[in-house]
């Protein structure tokens, strides 16, 4: 699957390194705001794959058209700014491009501008991209559909410098029927993200968390997304649209343990 990737920092290359060591998938270009020469191993590694020729552009100087036709891809992956989808939505969409976007927060506009495109093609929109957030957020919903009774408190932790609650936080908590301002959050030295959902019983805890130890995570779930979404027709997906069908699937061949007891 040809792959194009907006987003050079330090998420993006993750990502980027993510595609390149993924069988089946190449990294065809990567779209970068800035008009300052890519540098490092990695830049290089990308223009070696794609036999010397320079596969990594500016928005500000490559027209998106042309940027299309001269390098066609299947897939686009975006971890840049809300800005993005302006730059590539319409022209992927008149291509049947499927559009992967990780942006945390898009302006009411660009949400706008996200549904419209998905009536062209299909678009996934995931504030958090990594499976293991997304599968958290099914059991934790799933276990509160068990036990609604059950008192339900959501902790965030990044590192000491990320200001807010985090965006997946939120999402945790909509999707929970939990407000926002009872969010626990903890800002400490270099954590990358964790999320926990405690269910708090009157005789037991049951805690579900997710912590990421490695950028490489996000490319991980992007990858998943592009080959889930090969076959979709358009349309606005996110990630529990994706894993929903699997998961149940997967809970189908579940068979029954039954208690032996000894008489």
């Amino acid at each position: 699957m040809r792959i194009g990737l907006f987003g050079f920092g330090k998420t993006g290359r993750s990502v980027a390194r993510s595609i390149m060591n993924e069988d089946g998938s190449s990294l065809e270009w990567v779209v970068r705001k800035t008009n300052h020469a890519a540098r490092g191993s990695l830049a290089d590694q990308i223009e070696r794959n794609n036999s010397g020729k320079n596969r990594i552009f500016s928005s500000a100087t490559m027209p998106i058209e042309l940027l299309l036709d001269s390098y066609p891809v299947d897939a686009i992956i975006d971890f840049s700014s809300a800005e993005g989808i302006d730059y590539y939505g319409d022209a992927a969409a008149e291509r049947g491009i499927h559009l992967v976007t990780a942006i945390s927060n898009y302006p009411c506009v660009q949400q706008e501008k996200l549904r419209d495109l998905s009536t062209r093609t299909a678009v996934l929109w995931s504030p958090n991209i990594t499976l293991g957030v997304n599968l958290l957020i099914l059991a934790a919903n799933l276990l509160q559909m068990i036990a609604p009774q059950a008192d339900v408190e959501i902790v965030e932790e990044h590192f000491r410098l990320k200001k807010g609650v985090s965006s997946t936080a939120k999402i945790i908590a909509r999707s929970l029927g939990v407000t926002e301002c009872d969010i626990k959050s903890l800002r400490a030295g270099g954590i990358i993200g964790t999320h926990e959902v405690v269910f708090g019983f009157p005789s037991q805890t049951v805690r579900l968390r997710h912590e990421s130890v490695s950028p490489e995570a996000f490319g991980e779930g992007a990858l998943f997304a592009v080959r889930s979404m090969e076959f979709l027709s358009p349309g606005l997906y996110t990630m529990e649209d994706l894993l929903i069908p699997s998961f149940i699937e997967s809970a189908r061949k579940l068979q029954p343990r039954h208690l032996a007891i000894n008489s």
